[in-house]
């Protein structure tokens, strides 16, 4: 159509243009029921949604939302603008801006609301990916900076050791050298886990051998911290599609947390970790990090999962847990937390068998 032509513009209905627009669209009544919704809006939420409520087939609940621009806009005859959640059919979770109008009849009154939705999720991840990245690389450029210092170090003993032939100073040095690259190597996963939304790359693995294999990662470590960590694992847990790379991650994260726990309490003569991989019902398996550390307060408790929260100091950087609660989630998992001050904490994270 050459739409140059001004009177080829007629050709082009009112639904046609709707319908070509690239977000929700609808109208709505006093009681909030849909009159109309454009194509885009039909085709992920399905034909029949005329006739019933906005929150009942955005928000999949029976009750009217607390913050409402429609009602706003029914109650004062203005534009409104808000942030909206709302769940696709298929599940799918969106993050929208939503806009609303009124519509008015002949004499001035507001008969109906025009509701406009637009996705802003991605801009949103892209705009959280960039504040997390940088606040991650000036929160850690301290920590990195000691680390890179001890390394310096260690290769400094190292090669006097080999000038003067002396191996037992060559095996201290060694040793230096060793902890300072698995404890850079601990921060920047953290940091690539916890600045970028890296979606899993799932694999058939199995659970008791990536949790075998992280405990092995944990032995000495424990052993020069005076702790005891044990090894629960069940091996008739079936193999099941996961990001063994995440999954190891998430165990790391805390059983070297639970060994932390163990070395800043002071109170007790003997500690242990115990790490277990076994069913949790007949539809979901577990992992349970467990210390008898000093626990945690109800502040700690509360705060544990959000970004940078430490109580660690300056050996802490606040990213572990988050990336754990990351990984949970694109595993579409369950993080349960137990804690109770003086006698310790378990972390339970439940997965689907199938």
């Amino acid at each position: 159509m050459d739409l140059s032509n001004r009177d080829n513009l007629q050709d082009l209905t009112f639904k046609s243009i709707i319908d070509a627009l690239p977000c929700y669209l609808m109208i709505q009544d006093r009681n909030f029921h849909i009159l109309f919704a454009n194509h885009r809006f039909l085709k992920d939420f399905g034909p029949h949604v005329r006739g019933k409520s906005c929150y009942s087939v955005l928000k999949g609940v029976q009750h009217e939302c607390p913050e409402c621009p429609v009602r706003e806009t029914f109650n004062d005859s203005d534009f409104h603008v808000s942030e909206e959640i709302i769940y696709l059919s298929d599940g799918t979770v969106e993050e929208m801006l939503a806009y609303s109008a009124p519509l008015f009849d002949v004499v001035g009154n507001v008969i109906a609301s025009i509701k406009l939705l637009a996705n802003i999720g991605s801009i949103k991840n892209m705009h959280r990916e960039l504040v997390a990245l940088g606040q991650s690389i000036a929160f850690l450029s301290h920590d990195i900076k000691n680390i890179l210092e001890n390394l310096h170090g260690g290769v400094y003993v190292v090669d006097e050791a080999l000038q003067d032939k002396n191996q037992e100073l060559s095996i201290q040095g060694w040793d230096i050298v060793k902890r300072n690259i698995t404890e850079i190597t601990r921060i920047t996963q953290n940091i690539l886990f916890s600045a970028k939304d890296r979606k899993p790359k799932l694999q058939d693995v199995s659970p008791e051998d990536i949790a075998r294999q992280t405990g092995q990662l944990f032995t000495d470590k424990a052993q020069s911290l005076g702790v005891q960590l044990f090894l629960q694992l069940n091996p008739d847990v079936p193999n099941l599609k996961m990001d063994p790379a995440g999954i190891s991650r998430m165990l790391s994260n805390l059983v070297w947390n639970a060994l932390q726990a163990c070395q800043k309490d002071t109170l007790k003569g003997k500690h242990q970790v115990f790490l277990r991989e076994d069913y949790y019902d007949n539809d979901h398996f577990m992992y349970e990090i467990e210390d008898n550390a000093g626990g945690m307060d109800t502040e700690t408790h509360e705060n544990i999962f959000k970004e940078f929260y430490s109580t660690k100091g300056h050996s802490g950087t606040g990213l572990g847990l988050m990336v754990v609660k990351r990984i949970v989630g694109n595993h579409h998992g369950k993080i349960e937390v137990l804690t109770k001050k003086g006698r310790g904490s378990l972390f339970r994270i439940i997965f689907r068998l199938n």
